[in-house]
């Protein structure tokens, strides 16, 4: 066999530059949103390009669990190279979930990767693997009799989530979350009001080119199809945000009068801190994070909104901030809590496969460890708000509960927001995935009493 490296592909296509994202993605855990935007930005790719290279990582990494079932025959337990593996599943992938790419399109531009990429053994291979699926099709999912085995097989997510759901929401609310997840995330954006008014900024992006829609879960977010924001100068001039609309709905709830001395406890990147400083004209948000390259990038991002007066960002881990900062001294306290991250499968969709229900365990440890160090900072009167973008209990509620049972001096409010989104008579706001294609997101509202009530 011939093993010499053949000619290397001189210009990036969108389909290699997919297996390459990808292929980093396995190796470094890197997460795919982060990868995606600099590749945008650095590769400067036709608008075409950028929308396929989006949809092929995406969309592999969403159906993974689906793809390797299919292509587990035709490679039959043989162990490949990271990149090799990710240029089959691109492959197969668009064949299977692509109608308008023709299969030869797609076969020739598989061959010329692995050329590129390897030997004339692994062209060979790719070849061969191709052909054969091309010749016999998929295998069905009729041999899959168990039912969880089989949906998370369908729907790519892991046992353990499906089980958590169908034990949350019941099996219809749990089906109608997995079909969400496999669609491709809308591109969110959030309006810094003080900034810009959202009909100029919507007026502005649709000159542009986008095609532009009003949020229905938050009136200050625009959802944006057929083109990339980052290159909007309305973006590189900081008027507005890289935001989920649901992500948004956590400082909408907390209802800011303008005047408030707020901290934001765990809040790198600092979007909800830029959307806190968007709320304030007199008022000052403090933002903390354990990491300093983390309080640099907030500190960037102020300094971009033109909020640098009204943010002032710190590195703090939030389980010390009792020893910073006096008692009582803030009106309200944002604890956008460290969590398992399970509301972000659209955009996030390589967190299914890191994450295990021991995880969902842990984290809870440290979430109520972060309540009870900010707890103190909370005024009389004031607002303790906590929210995560997962959407299983054991972060949510329950951290709440086991935090109200240690803690008399603070009562669970309804949380609301300025759009009616929430469900009747549930005091806590959960936005589940499927509900406006956005990040599943949970908000819950505590208030300080002003006198304790003694037993």
């Amino acid at each position: 066999m011939n093993n010499k490296p053949l000619k290397r592909i001189t210009k990036p296509t969108a389909r290699l530059l997919a297996v390459e994202i990808l292929t980093r993605i396995v190796r470094e855990n890197a997460y795919s949103n982060i990868l995606l935007n600099q590749t945008l930005q650095k590769k400067q790719l036709s608008r075409v390009d950028g929308n396929l290279l989006t949809r092929l990582v995406y969309g592999v990494l969403q159906h993974r669990l689906t793809l390797e079932y299919w292509l587990e025959p035709f490679i039959k337990g043989k162990k490949l190279e990271p990149w090799v593996q990710q240029l089959l599943l691109v492959s197969l992938y668009q064949l299977q979930y692509l109608d308008k790419i023709p299969a030869r399109a797609v076969l020739n531009e598989a061959i010329e990767i692995a050329k590129s990429k390897g030997h004339d053994g692994v062209r060979k291979f790719v070849t061969g693997v191709l052909h054969a699926i091309l010749r016999t099709g998929v295998r069905t999912f009729e041999e899959l009799q168990q039912p969880t085995k089989r949906l998370s097989i369908v729907y790519s997510v892991p046992e353990w989530i499906i089980n958590r759901l169908q034990q949350q929401v019941g099996d219809e609310k749990t089906i109608k979350i997995l079909s969400s997840l496999a669609q491709i995330p809308h591109g969110a954006v959030r309006v810094n009001q003080s900034r810009i008014t959202v009909a100029a900024a919507k007026k502005q992006l649709m000159a542009a080119g986008f095609e532009v829609e009003q949020s229905a879960a938050f009136t200050g977010s625009l959802l944006l199809k057929k083109g990339h924001v980052l290159d909007s100068p309305l973006f590189q001039t900081g008027k507005l945000m890289l935001q989920d609309e649901s992500a948004a709905l956590v400082v909408d709830s907390m209802q800011l009068s303008g005047t408030e001395q707020v901290l934001d406890a765990c809040a790198a990147p600092g979007g909800k801190t830029m959307q806190i400083a968007d709320e304030l004209t007199t008022g000052q948000v403090t933002a903390l994070d354990i990491h300093r390259h983390k309080v640099e990038l907030i500190k960037e991002n102020a300094k971009k909104c033109d909020f640098s007066a009204k943010v002032k960002a710190v590195t703090l881990d939030a389980r010390a901030a009792g020893t910073r900062f006096a008692a009582q001294s803030f009106a309200q306290v944002l604890v956008d809590a460290p969590c398992s991250g399970i509301g972000l499968l659209r955009r996030k969709p390589e967190i299914r496969y890191e994450k295990s229900p021991q995880d969902s365990v842990n984290l809870q440890q440290i979430q109520l460890e972060i309540l009870e160090s900010v707890a103190p900072l909370v005024a009389p009167g004031g607002k303790l708000t906590y929210s995560t973008c997962t959407i299983l209990k054991t972060e949510n509620q329950d951290v709440i509960t086991l935090f109200l049972k240690k803690h008399p001096e603070f009562e669970q409010l309804e949380t609301t927001t300025s759009l009616p989104v929430k469900k009747a008579g549930q005091l806590a706001l959960t936005i589940y995935p499927d509900e406006y294609n956005s990040d599943g997101f949970f908000i819950a509202t505590l208030r300080r009493k002003k006198t304790v009530e003694m037993n």
